[in-house]
């Protein structure tokens, strides 16, 4: 393991995006976005992805170029087109306005189209929560899940993420997960490692339970829950393909195979304004001393830390430092 800190980890990841054909304030967006999931032990999203992301540069399957399009549809619904471009800066060029209609009017949506993979959701949550509102978001991935008690896949792991500013500045609540029982990225890390992956996880092609990684990957991902998550994946598929107009998980080839149609996923974020509740800041701590009572219970989130330094296997900094020469 090798000590690297976060704006190493930002630079070189810039320095290899824009080798590969991204300009220089896209291969920044992202780059911010992989030193940050870093920051947090968010190793699936972070340094992990960079070589797929230079892969799909040189194969056009996304554009590393391309300027998004911000559309105010309504008062309260703002539309950006990533031009089958990064995810991270469509965001970036939509959330102002976003944030000004939802402090406008209350409330409003801010639909991003037509992007690459977002990775890491609760990344752009955490934004809206950091301008003081609560964010949510739901996006879509490559079909990975059936139906419970089925064996064709219909959907993805589709992450929903919550993000809560506390009022003073900070986040009072940070919540970012897959509607799976574990994140596909889980099950191909077992596989490169070699090590098996836990029941309950996946079924294989039959619908059998599974504990081999390529098993898995060759059949589906349980959902959280049973037919709980099936439900939240399934709602999760309709706002980030049916208010964006990006295509459904069935038609998405696999996120980090090297070359292909680009992903063309949507990400479909809901900003509120908690100062429309003059009720809400009394709630919110109400309810965050009451979920912190017992010893070792916090709020989603609440013990968060963000690493200055973190550990990177040598492998893989040699590979991001060969991608960036």
């Amino acid at each position: 393991m090798v000590d690297v800190t976060l704006k190493d980890i930002s630079g070189i990841t810039q320095s290899a995006l824009m080798l590969h054909g991204a300009d220089a304030f896209q291969a920044s967006e992202v780059a911010l976005a992989v030193a940050r999931a870093e920051a947090f032990g968010n190793r699936i999203c972070g340094l992990y992805y960079v070589e797929s992301y230079c892969q799909q540069l040189l194969s056009g399957r996304v554009n590393g170029k391309v300027l998004p399009v911000v559309t105010a549809l309504r008062a309260g619904a703002v539309h950006v087109d990533a031009g089958f471009g990064f995810a991270q800066p469509a965001f970036s060029y939509g959330l102002p306005a976003a944030l000004e209609a939802a402090r406008q009017t209350g409330i409003a949506t801010l639909a991003v189209a037509h992007a690459h993979t977002c990775t890491s959701l609760g990344y752009f949550t955490e934004q809206i929560a950091a301008a003081g509102l609560i964010g949510m978001g739901f996006t879509n991935a490559s079909p990975i899940v059936a139906a419970p008690g089925g064996k064709t896949r219909v959907i993805g792991t589709n992450p929903i993420a919550f993000s809560v500013a506390d009022g003073k500045g900070g986040i009072a609540m940070h919540f970012d997960q897959s509607t799976t029982t574990v994140a596909l990225g889980k099950i191909t890390m077992a596989k490169a490692a070699g090590e098996r992956i836990p029941e309950g996880w996946a079924l294989d092609a039959e619908g059998n339970p599974t504990t081999d990684p390529q098993a898995a990957l060759e059949g589906s991902l349980v959902s959280m829950g049973g037919y709980k998550g099936w439900g939240f994946g399934l709602m999760a598929e309709l706002l980030a393909a049916g208010m964006t107009g990006s295509v459904l998980s069935r038609d998405v080839n696999p996120l980090k195979a090297p070359d292909g149609p680009p992903h063309d996923l949507g990400q479909y974020y809901i900003l509120i304004d908690p100062s429309v509740s003059p009720d809400f800041a009394n709630r919110l701590a109400q309810l965050a001393v009451t979920a912190s009572f017992d010893e070792a219970a916090r709020m989603p989130g609440q013990n968060r830390r963000e690493a200055e330094v973190v550990d990177v296997p040598d492998a893989l900094w040699e590979l991001v430092n060969r991608l960036a020469r």
